[in-house]
């Protein structure tokens, strides 16, 4: 069996905690792990292979994640990726990643952003799903529901066939279905025979097939599946259940048991977090918040001392860029915050402070029209592509390690305590030949210091800009 990890979508209504280059699966919001990788963890027990669907913009990030926790992976664990330019939902990444596997090769598809508690009941459940999909069925993974959610989709079973979908109902109708005790909500995870599903695609998303199964074979692989952008444009952008599952008729359901919840918003990761004995939950925060006559709020905040005095039913999330305060039972508008700060080309939606890159981080610390600062940290062994500014001067600072630094034919190192300066135009290169993190300020001094301003000569991560 493999896995097939889905990494697609932004989060937005966990904003600003998660943004599109830092998006919520990736980010820790339960524990010292990310939601993917505690995916990687559940599903590296059941499995030998995964194969991961992401973003090329959070390609490395994922390759990262998984790193930081290889030593607690199986050894025989092998984790292949498929390379998406855009998001084109989950028709198109389930389809070419079936693609990519052999025919008979039984698959198990999992979102990366979900929490799953229980463990031994999922694992009894994938047991049950995988011998539906042995004997050619679809499996479906059905949640009971412990309340009215209209942000999920309702399957309608007698036993473990699916009678009919309903997805994301008014509040009034997915009343109705949670007082039936006939419905369960589609929890996004299939269970399936590659061939199985590929023919289904073929017989009700024919325009989903055709050019996705171009598209894969128009890719480049080498240690990846690189899809090709024009080509990903052209599949239709559906969710695989309204463009194929909900049309099939060889689906079975499982009842799946296993303390689930999709966290996709403020007010579901409230739900999973532990309670102190007001009610209030806390995340992230270094500070512990006096929460004076306070109950049933919600704190997410790494650095600030946050208090709250005679507050209920809040969410308080502090990031070093933005701050969000809503009503805890209001928590689905948030994406009309997103919406409105795209609209003012606001940058805040796309961008957190701390950026992640495949040789490490930098964070900015302060920024005007003129300077900016910026933290940077170099992993061992890694480096910056050789490059060029042509508007700004750069001033590098070395807090810890020792600095492997090219400045046009001069190469030197530069110890913890020492500073070296980048003139504008001149060709150069930042490495760490060392075993601990390097870890830097950068002041930028020039009259444009946005990230285009950048020309690589040679780059270990194939990036073109």
């Amino acid at each position: 069996m493999v896995n097939v990890i889905l990494c697609g979508g932004n989060g937005a209504r966990l904003w600003p905690v998660s943004r599109t280059h830092m998006p919520k699966q990736f980010t820790r919001l339960i524990n010292e792990n990310s939601l993917f990788q505690e995916t990687v963890f559940r599903n590296s027990k059941l499995t030998n292979k995964l194969l991961i669907v992401c973003n090329e913009e959070h390609y490395f990030l994922a390759k990262n994640q998984i790193d930081e926790i290889k030593h607690k992976l199986p050894k025989n664990l092998k984790v292949e990726y498929i390379l998406e330019p855009i998001g084109r939902n989950t028709a198109a990444a389930i389809v070419i990643a079936s693609l990519h596997l052999d025919e008979d090769e039984i698959v198990l598809v999992t979102p990366s952003d979900h929490n799953i508690k229980a463990q031994h009941h999922y694992e009894k459940s994938v047991k049950g799903a995988v011998a539906y999909a042995k004997e050619d069925f679809i499996s479906l993974f059905g949640i009971v529901p412990t309340y009215t959610e209209v942000e999920y989709g309702y399957i309608k079973a007698q036993g473990n066939n699916v009678v009919s979908f309903k997805e994301k109902p008014e509040f009034e109708v997915a009343n109705k279905f949670v007082a039936s005790k006939k419905y369960l909500w589609n929890s996004g995870m299939f269970c399936f025979k590659a061939k199985n599903l590929l023919s289904n695609v073929k017989e009700f998303a024919l325009d989903i097939y055709e050019p996705a199964s171009y598209a894969y074979g128009s890719a480049k692989i080498d240690d990846v599946v690189r899809i090709d952008t024009d080509l990903m444009e052209e599949i239709p952008s559906l969710s695989i259940d309204i463009a194929v599952i909900e049309k099939c008729l060889n689906l079975k359901v499982v009842v799946a048991d296993i303390g689930w919840s999709d966290l996709g918003s403020f007010c579901s990761v409230y739900k999973a977090l532990s309670k102190d004995k007001n009610n209030n939950a806390v995340q992230y925060t270094k500070n512990t918040p006096l929460l004076i006559d306070s109950k049933d709020n919600l704190v997410v905040s790494k650095h600030k001392k946050v208090t709250l005095v005679d507050v209920d039913n809040l969410v308080v999330v502090d990031t070093p860029d933005a701050l969000l305060i809503v009503n805890k039972d209001k928590t689905r508008r948030v994406k009309e915050v997103v919406n409105t700060l795209l609209e003012e080309e606001s940058t805040l939606p796309i961008e957190h402070p701390k950026v992640h890159r495949p040789w490490g981080t930098y964070n900015v610390m302060e920024e005007t029209p003129t300077y900016k600062f910026k933290t940077i940290v170099v992993k061992p062994k890694k480096r910056l592509s050789l490059q060029k500014h042509f508007h700004r001067n750069e001033h590098w600072i070395v807090l810890s390690g020792t600095a492997t630094v090219t400045i046009g034919k001069t190469k030197k190192l530069v110890h913890s305590n020492e500073s070296v300066y980048i003139p504008m135009g001149k060709k150069h290169r930042l490495e760490n030949e060392g075993k601990i993190d390097l870890v830097l300020i950068e002041v930028q001094v020039g009259e444009y210091l946005e990230e285009d301003d950048i020309v690589r000569y040679e780059d270990d991560y194939k990036r073109d800009n």
